[in-house]
């Protein structure tokens, strides 16, 4: 109760427009912030259609490990990461392995019947919710780790349009979770800021005073991640104002098809967008849980910015030396992104504490499929960066076909959430998997 009554009392004093909370509400200084404990953070990245088995997975297991060309982008951050192969998500029931490997990806669980077909094979959602999800309600229900929101779940392309293929994270059986993938609605539900695209430019114009009022009253270090945001805004601001006079960002992405180049075109504008936008939450402690997924199972973007003009699904398809090497430059650009997200966590400070933001982050980046030209749900990529969840990191590890359900299970156990399953409890026998710790 005291925590609510000195943010109020803050609020109150100051005269603060609802405009700024953004800005203030989760200051480490300010005794209503959520500083009880370390913060963790938890990042779910998805690509999809698989990967070359011998051009991504290391050849070593353990400390003394190489990185294949797909993984390359991640070699600075080799001693912070873990490469987990064996890992298969054995869950069966409904649906084709697209779908499964999307649908039970983060439950854990089989999907419902439903009507969506493929040959002769149906499905519909997922039958329970997802680990990100599980996580978000555990820290949600602590009053020391709540946070403005739950989750946040970015998107890149994502098609527009509702179906198994296209969603990973659930709220509940039957609830799936539609990510955003334009950073223009993102800024707005971060920000809070009225529909007409055009106003987003006077976000700092409407709150300026009151932050000027803040930070008459709060510590130099408060004061200057108060500039730091500002900053960041401003700088999004005026991104937005090119964007409008160009069009060089669209509305909400639709299902890709050949005339939609424009949009298709953008995905790496788009991909470095949003991953700015997400750390810019964990800095301002808006969430400690996001999701950012990559187009969606069968995602069929075409990588012209690195000279392929082939479909990623289609390509996904063939086994030619050709197509592999397509297909390892593409798995190379996503993992790029993945390093831009952990350089930018390294880059930022924890706020009120020592270290960065990666110390206390885990990206998990992860993938529907093993390979696409086999769609096998064995060996699903799973690729581990950052220390927020103080598994032993600078590993190649070999699970040996062990469920992925275990690992989702060994995440909730990272954030102190001591879980006896999840998901369908016959995948998650023997528990946490214990090669991480």
């Amino acid at each position: 109760m005291a925590r609510s009554r000195n943010r109020r009392d803050f609020i109150r004093d100051l005269g603060l427009s609802a405009a700024a909370l953004p800005f203030v509400l989760n200051l480490p200084g300010l005794a209503f912030a959520n500083q009880a404990r370390r913060k963790q953070r938890l990042v779910i990245l998805f690509s999809p259609n698989g990967v070359v088995p011998e051009t991504f997975w290391p050849d070593q297991d353990g400390e003394k490990f190489a990185l294949k060309e797909s993984l390359k982008p991640l070699e600075p951050f080799r001693k912070r990461m873990l490469v987990l192969r064996g890992l298969s998500d054995k869950v069966g029931g409904d649906g084709d392995n697209h779908m499964r490997g999307m649908g039970c990806l983060l439950t854990g669980v089989e999907l419902n019947p439903g009507n969506i077909q493929v040959g002769t094979t149906s499905a519909g959602w997922s039958k329970g919710h997802s680990i990100d999800q599980e996580i978000r309600r555990h820290l949600q229900g602590d009053g020391a780790t709540k946070t403005r929101f739950g989750s946040l779940e970015f998107g890149a392309l994502v098609p527009d349009r509702a179906d198994t293929w296209t969603r990973m994270v659930y709220a509940g059986g039957n609830k799936p979770i539609a990510p955003i993938d334009d950073p223009h609605q993102m800024f707005a539900k971060l920000y809070g800021r009225v529909k007409d695209q055009e106003l987003l430019g006077s976000v700092l114009d409407v709150v300026g005073d009151d932050l000027k009022r803040v930070g008459r009253v709060v510590s130099a270090e408060d004061r200057r991640l108060l500039e730091e945001h500002a900053a960041h805004v401003r700088e999004l601001e005026e991104e937005t104002k090119v964007a409008s006079k160009t069009g060089a960002v669209a509305h909400p992405v639709p299902e890709l098809d050949p005339g939609l180049k424009r949009e298709n075109d953008l995905l790496p504008k788009i991909s470095k967008t949003q991953i700015d936008l997400m750390v810019q939450s964990f800095a301002a402690d808006f969430t400690r849980i996001a999701t950012l997924q990559y187009t969606c199972s069968v995602g069929n973007a075409r990588m012209r910015w690195l000279g392929i003009d082939d479909q990623h699904h289609e390509l996904s398809h063939q086994d030619s030396d050709g197509a592999k090497k397509k297909l390892t430059k593409i798995n190379g650009w996503f993992c790029e992104q993945v390093a831009y997200l952990a350089k930018r966590l390294a880059d930022t400070p924890e706020p009120g504490a020592g270290g960065s933001l990666l110390d206390n982050t885990l990206i998990v980046w992860t993938n529907e499929l093993g390979q696409g030209s086999s769609h096998t749900l064995d060996n699903i990529p799973f690729v581990l960066v950052g220390n927020g969840l103080d598994f032993k990191m600078g590993r190649s590890l070999n699970l040996k076909n062990k469920s992925h359900s275990r690992l989702l299970l060994s995440l909730a156990h990272g954030f102190d959430h001591r879980l006896k399953s999840f998901g369908n409890p016959t995948y998650c026998e023997g528990g946490p998997l214990s090669e991480l710790v």
